[in-house]
């Protein structure tokens, strides 16, 4: 399902922390299947950028990336250990992704692309939707790990941003958004406040006010969907400030 199609998951899962991936971790789970489904377009193009830049070719890197979230992510085997106490999702996710990169080189796979595993179209790009967003990324001075980060924070402010988008389209707010999106945090829109405030008709301040209420919900909704996958209020605090460096950086 497209990520645009998909209502606000905040408001769904935000009464606790960790929820999507307490959801995802359990088939029977009132919206386990939607968590899980969550988690793969939050972390399948970070974990595939990732392997990119440590070296596998497109194909590699689409084949292991797919076998992964096949053997570990879909049958839940990776979530079913996990736990708030055991530090951030984004971390815990990256580090079995590592342990399953070095089982499978343990194996020594020479099978066919796909390497047997079955392939899982929830959520996931085509190699050449991911191929093309990794060769648009910055050069090879980030790390695999500051490139993950990046991905990461990227797609977080991509699926808020679409969040914001059916939110406000489902109230009435929809052409008011298109025209003030470019404003939000890594839109880098350079687009004057009066000629927004024309294509409105509204006044430049009123445009200025306009902006700064959406940034505020944007940022709202930015961390409680930080939240969903860490340990409480700090620990959300620290991976927004996380974001923001990243974006500094």
């Amino acid at each position: 399902m497209p990520a645009s199609s998909r209502p606000p998951e905040a408001a769904r899962f935000a009464e606790t922390q960790w929820n999507v991936v307490a959801a995802a971790a359990e088939s029977r789970s009132p919206g386990g299947a939607e968590a899980l489904e969550q988690l793969c377009v939050d972390y399948w193009y970070p974990l595939y950028a990732f392997l990119r830049r440590r070296g596998q070719s497109p194909e590699a890197a689409e084949d292991l990336t797919q076998g992964f979230f096949a053997e570990r992510v879909v049958t839940r085997r990776v979530l079913k250990d996990i736990s708030p106490e055991r530090g951030k999702f984004r971390s815990w996710l990256l580090a079995s992704l590592l342990n399953f990169v070095g089982h499978e080189r343990e194996k020594a796979m020479t099978l066919k692309r796909g390497g047997g595993l079955p392939h899982v179209s929830i959520g996931m790009p085509d190699l050449g939707e991911a191929e093309g967003r990794y060769q648009a990324e910055p050069g090879h001075d980030l790390t695999p790990e500051k490139l993950y980060d990046r991905a990461w924070a990227f797609t977080l402010l991509d699926q808020t941003q679409e969040e914001l988008r059916a939110l406000h389209e489902s109230t009435g707010r929809g052409e008011s958004f298109a025209a003030l999106r470019g404003f939000l945090p890594g839109a880098g829109s350079t687009q004057p406040y009066a000629e927004v405030a024309a294509k409105l008709g509204k006044s430049e301040d009123a445009v200025k006010m306009a902006v700064s209420r959406l940034r505020q919900e944007f940022g709202k909704t930015l961390r409680a969907r930080i939240a969903l996958t860490v340990d409480g209020e700090a620990e959300a605090d620290e991976e927004l400030r996380h974001l923001m460096a990243v974006f500094a950086g």
